[in-house]
């Protein structure tokens, strides 16, 4: 790997832009293709499971929650319970373990960072890039069970590759604004760990938007409690879209295609928390060496 980093310099070349940032990163693709293939094979040293933790983690909380929902709880009515709730499961999964994960990617690797030079964006993105795969291989989880179910494979899968694509770049700007964080203040993963929890609650992964109440009085104020979860909580919108293309709704309709304006008003979201989140990373990456 060190075949593929430049040593540091004072003429090294320093990108100003975002653009220019992104443009390091592209012409870098190599070197950001052997770190993801180092944080799998780190994540599965030792493992006597390997890869198929990718798909029996979700299967278990799949099941976890069928039986509370529909043995333990048996109120909740909703179709096809199990695919409902893998439809959330497994992109909530991959946004917070590539997020938790990706908080230490810089000051984890001071001893790369003061020695040679390569775009440190690299850094956090190959954390993301090796959970997209593990989201991936636990697709084929939830496609035996759509299967299985007799829910039908419409053409409205062709919406995946740019949902995940919208995942992916809300995931990158928050990965890239906490890994800086943490570069100045090295408990930002422990207080992560405690808001991933609330915010997994607050995002309708394991239950229907519908269960909440439409509206709500809050000190005289009537807020417009399922319209916020999806205007606040991006992951909501964009869970949302994957059980549109995938699952259908819980009123038993077949899989369609997400509502143009919301996913539309959901793609720009995510857009522009991966620009902020590379404007605040260009903005603070000159400290990085002297930091960690």
């Amino acid at each position: 790997m060190r075949g593929l980093l430049l040593e540091r310099s004072d003429q090294q070349r320093t990108a100003t832009t975002l653009f220019d940032r992104v443009a390091e990163v592209i012409h870098r693709r190599e070197l950001l293709g052997v770190l993801v293939s180092r944080d799998l094979k780190l994540r599965y040293k030792n493992s006597v499971l390997g890869f198929l933790w990718s798909l029996i983690n979700p299967l278990l909380l799949m099941i976890v929650f069928t039986i509370v929902f529909t043995i333990m709880i048996p109120d909740l009515h909703v179709p096809n319970f199990p695919v409902f709730v893998l439809c959330g499961v497994l992109p909530w999964n991959f946004f917070s373990t590539a997020i938790i994960s990706s908080i230490p990617s810089i000051s984890g690797n001071g001893h790369l960072i003061k020695k040679v030079y390569f775009p440190l964006e690299v850094l956090p993105l190959s954390t993301l890039l090796a959970h997209l795969v593990n989201f991936l291989l636990a697709f084929i989880v939830l496609i035996g069970m759509i299967v299985a179910f007799g829910i039908p494979l419409t053409v409205n899968l062709l919406w995946l590759p740019l949902v995940i694509l919208t995942q992916l770049l809300f995931t990158g700007g928050v990965a890239l604004v906490l890994s800086t964080t943490n570069v100045f203040y090295r408990d930002t993963g422990v207080i992560m760990e405690v808001l991933m929890q609330a915010w997994f609650f607050l995002t309708p992964v394991f239950y229907p938007l519908e269960l909440l109440p439409e509206m709500t009085v809050v000190r005289g104020i009537e807020l417009p409690v399922q319209r916020m979860v999806y205007i606040l909580n991006p992951m909501a919108s964009i869970i949302a879209s994957y059980r549109a293309i995938l699952y259908g709704s819980t009123l038993g309709s077949p899989p369609h295609a997400p509502a143009l304006d919301f996913f539309a008003r959901t793609l720009v979201t995510a857009a522009l928390a991966f620009i902020v989140g590379l404007w605040i990373f260009n903005r603070y990456r000159e400290r990085f060496a002297e930091e960690v």
